[in-house]
C-alpha cells in the first residue's frame, strides 16, 4: 500500500486524523464527531424532508467555520465539475446516508429528535452536524458530514507525520469529504457503535513540478458492546463481511484485522470493543469500485447495528449492568483521548472543545483496581477484547 504524502488537521478537513498502521506508514481516517461544528444551545428539531432554517453560531479554529441558515444543494465548488464527478457522486452518498441513518435512529429512539449544524468555512466546503442528546434510547448521538477544501500547513503536516519524518514538510492543497458517526445507547446491554467513510484528494503545490494529484478512499464500521450477545456480533460481522465479498473476499479478513489492531488501547492491553472493519490509503483498486465499495459500507450500517439495538433498548438491567457499561465507556474515552490522533492534535491545536470531545459519552466510570470475577460475562466481555475472535 503507498504512503500517503500528506495527513490531517482537526481544523482543516474535520471528518479526518491521521493514524500509523502496523505496515509503517502514514495513513488518513475519519475523526470521531470530534470535529463537526455543532451548537450545543440550539433547540431546533431536524427536519429530514426540507431545508431547514437553523439559529446557529461559528466556530473559531485554525480557519473559522461561519453558520448558515440552511443546508445548500452541494458544498462542492462548480470547477470541480458535473454530478458525474467522483467528487460529486461522493458528497451525494454521504448527504444520503446521514438522512437514511439519522431516520433510522429517530424511528427506534421514539421521541428524540436531532439537532443540527449546517456550516462553511472560507476556504471552501462545509458541513452538516446532526447531534441527538438524552433521548428515549440514545444517551448521545452524532451523524456529520463534511465536504472541505484547502491548504496543508507545515505546522499541521509536522503534527500528522510525527516529529521524526523525514520528508519536508511544505502547504499542500486537498479536498476531503466523509461521513462520521457514534452512537452511545442508553441500556448497558446495547453497544456503541463508531462509523466513518472519506474520500481524499490532494494535489501537488504550484511551486513542485511533476507530482500528480493522489486519492483514496477509507473508513470502516465498528461495534463497542459492554457485554457480549454472540448472535448480536455475529450478525454484526456476517452483514459487513457479506458488503466486502461483494468486491474482494480478501477484504473482510483484512479489514477485520485492521480494525482488531487499530482500536487498541495500548496501556491496557485490551480493544476497545469487538471490532468489525477499518481500511485506509486505499488506492490500490479502480476508483469507480472503492466508491462502490464505501457506498455498500455505509448502506451496511442500519441492517447491521440497528437490529441488535432492536432486540437490546429494553432489556432490563441492573445497577451492576451500568456500572459495567460505564467502566467500558471509561476505555472508550481513554482511547479516544489518548490514542485516537484526531482528538488529541484538535486539542493541541486549540480546536474548539465541544466540537473535539462530541463523541464521548454523556456518562463514564473510572473505579480503583476494578477487575471483573473471572467467569462472569463482565469477564467474558474483557476476554474477548483482550484476544480478538473470529465470530464468522
Amino acid at each position: 500500500m503507498p504512503t500517503s504524502i500528506l495527513s490531517t488537521s482537526s481544523t482543516l478537513f474535520p471528518h479526518l486524523s491521521p493514524v500509523t498502521t502496523s505496515s509503517s506508514h502514514s495513513t488518513l481516517r475519519a475523526l470521531p464527531l470530534s470535529f463537526f461544528p455543532r451548537n450545543p444551545s440550539l433547540k431546533t428539531p431536524l427536519s429530514m424532508n426540507k431545508r431547514t432554517s437553523l439559529s446557529v453560531r461559528s466556530t473559531v479554529a485554525i480557519e473559522k467555520e461561519t453558520p448558515q441558515s440552511e443546508r445548500p444543494d452541494t458544498f462542492l465548488r462548480e470547477s470541480d465539475g458535473p454530478s458525474s464527478s467522483i467528487r460529486a457522486r461522493f458528497e451525494k452518498m454521504i448527504r444520503d446516508a446521514q438522512d437514511s441513518v439519522c431516520e433510522a435512529i429517530e424511528a427506534v429512539d421514539g421521541g428524540g429528535k436531532f439537532e443540527e449544524d449546517v456550516w462553511s468555512r472560507s476556504g471552501g466546503g462545509g458541513g452538516i452536524s446532526r447531534v441527538l442528546q438524552d433521548g428515549g434510547v440514545w444517551e448521545k448521538a452524532g451523524v456529520n458530514i463534511s465536504v472541505v477544501y484547502g491548504m496543508m500547513p507545515p505546522e499541521a503536516y509536522r503534527a500528522a507525520r510525527g516529529e521524526n519524518s523525514a520528508e519536508k514538510p511544505g502547504p499542500v492543497p486537498f479536498f476531503a469529504a466523509g461521513i462520521s458517526s457514534v452512537l452511545h445507547p442508553k441500556n448497558p446491554f446495547a453497544p456503541t457503535l463508531h462509523f466513518n467513510y472519506r474520500y481524499f484528494e490532494t494535489d501537488a503545490p504550484k511551486d513542485a513540478p511533476g507530482a500528480p494529484r493522489q486519492w483514496w478512499f477509507g473508513g470502516g464500521t465498528d461495534l463497542t458492546p459492554a457485554y457480549i450477545f454472540e448472535e448480536d456480533v455475529k450478525h454484526f460481522h456476517t452483514v459487513n463481511k457479506n458488503a466486502c465479498d461483494k468486491f474482494d473476499p480478501s477484504f473482510y479478513p483484512r479489514f477485520k484485522k485492521w480494525c482488531d489492531d487499530y482500536f487498541f488501547i495500548k496501556h491496557r492491553g485490551e480493544r476497545r470493543g469487538l471490532g468489525g472493519i477499518f481500511f485506509d490509503d486505499l488506492n490500490d483498486y479502480d476508483q469507480e469500485m472503492l466508491l462502490a465499495f464505501a457506498s455498500e459500507c455505509t448502506k451496511s450500517v442500519v441492517p447491521a447495528y440497528i437490529p441488535i439495538i432492536e432486540r437490546r433498548k429494553d432489556m432490563p438491567f441492573t445497577d451492576r449492568n451500568k456500572a459495567w457499561q460505564q467502566l467500558r465507556r471509561g476505555r472508550y474515552v481513554e482511547f479516544n483521548l489518548v490514542y485516537d490522533r484526531g482528538t488529541t492534535f484538535g486539542l493541541k491545536t486549540g480546536g474548539r472543545i465541544e466540537s473535539i470531545l462530541v463523541s464521548l459519552p454523556l456518562t463514564a466510570r473510572w473505579e480503583y483496581d476494578s477487575k471483573p470475577e473471572e467467569g462472569s460475562e463482565e469477564w467474558k466481555l474483557l476476554d474477548a477484547c483482550i484476544n480478538p475472535k473470529e465470530w464468522i
